[in-house]
């Protein structure tokens, strides 16, 4: 496909990923005239490319609007091939991330942190800078005690895995760029799970986690309560609605310069999220009091804990987190749109149905 007769350009990072497949249908109906430019890794151009079959017959307004450009955001000039004609990219979305709590530190930093910074690079280098759409992560937030802001950042917080640590590392150099005149909007999603309506996901993990582990059970199932369960929140989000939101808040003059935490603004509570999926699998919960420290600790430390238990040691701090969020902004900016965030009551059986009819899929992680 030919980019240099001056068609507006979209260059995103992250796809063929589970939001970005989701969004760009979205911004490409809502941006009549621009092309879209995927930069993909080697390892995954394949599956981009029966993506964009997938996508395209599904949505015919994409037709001759794609084009995939092998690159890697951890690389100088994000690995572009020097003769690549990207054309007048006016828009960056940056979705690329290492999404896992697990992570090493190297690899979280190479990715999340120098990614981020070679792609602020592209765009401060260009003699026109193009507004960059860059998703973060409500984790930004650690464990923070509290409310964490829309517009809180450090706040001297402590990380509990090197995945929030350099998503926040990420977010500062965002925010230093957006200082130096970069025009910029951070979304902050909460933990994603499926689509609402459908179920559909790339990946279990998160709140499937426990889902799996109410389901190894039998229908007695004693559950670990690491935290106070009725006073932790479990920030949850349904990708479609970050998806909504995201396309909704980026074409806003307003959006620029702003940061929005895309999470439900009445979460549930730990407890209200297991008698949710126990109701629906037919279980009877037994909360069992356990030190978070100890329980953590068995499953990292004991052979065959993990797999036994059905979800790793590193997800257990969040059904003990102290952290609630904030949506002022983004419940301000999308009043009138009829864009909201469903409750999960709403679409728990969705999730279910979904993950008991695709047993093929995993807790495995693109990059």
């Amino acid at each position: 496909m030919v980019q240099g007769d001056g068609m507006s350009t979209l260059l995103m990072t992250g796809f063929p990923g589970f939001v970005g497949s989701a969004l760009l249908p979205r911004l490409l109906a809502r941006r009549p005239g621009v092309q879209a430019v995927c930069l993909v890794q080697t390892q995954h151009v394949a599956l981009a490319r029966q993506r964009v079959a997938t996508l395209t017959e599904t949505h015919p307004h994409l037709k001759g609007r794609l084009q995939l450009v092998e690159g890697d955001i951890t690389a100088t000039d994000l690995g572009i091939c020097a003769g690549a004609d990207l054309g007048d990219v006016r828009e960056v979305w940056h979705l690329a991330a290492v999404y896992d709590l697990a992570v090493e530190s190297g690899v979280a930093r190479r990715v999340n942190v120098d990614g981020t910074n070679n792609v602020l690079q592209f765009c401060t280098s260009r003699g026109s800078m193009p507004r960059l759409h860059h998703v973060s992560t409500c984790y930004v937030s650690g464990s923070h005690e509290g409310i964490f802001g829309e517009d809180d950042l450090d706040e001297g917080q402590v990380f509990r895995n090197h995945y929030e640590s350099t998503k926040w590392e990420a977010e500062m150099a965002v925010h230093q760029a957006m200082a130096d005149g970069l025009p910029a909007t951070i979304y902050r999603p909460g933990i994603v799970v499926g689509d609402s309506t459908t179920g559909a996901t790339q990946k279990y993990d998160g709140p499937y986690f426990l889902a799996a582990f109410l389901l190894r059970q039998l229908r007695l199932a004693a559950v670990p309560a690491v935290g106070d369960p009725d006073r932790v929140r479990v920030s949850l989000v349904p990708r479609d609605f970050v998806v909504d939101a995201m396309d909704e808040l980026s074409v806003l003059d307003t959006s620029v310069g702003r940061t929005y935490a895309l999470t439900d603004p009445d979460p549930p509570t730990v407890r209200e999220v297991v008698d949710t999926f126990a109701d629906h699998l037919g279980k009877w919960v037994v909360w069992v009091r356990l030190p978070l420290g100890v329980t953590r600790g068995l499953l990292a430390t004991v052979p065959g804990m993990e797999w036994l238990v059905g979800f790793p040691a590193e997800s257990v701090d969040y059904f003990a987190s102290p952290t609630t969020y904030s949506t002022t902004n983004t419940r301000s900016d999308l009043e009138g749109s009829g864009v909201v965030c469903p409750p999960f009551a709403d679409y728990a059986a969705t999730l279910l149905e979904f993950m008991r009819t695709h047993p093929e899929i995993d807790s495995a992680a693109m990059v």
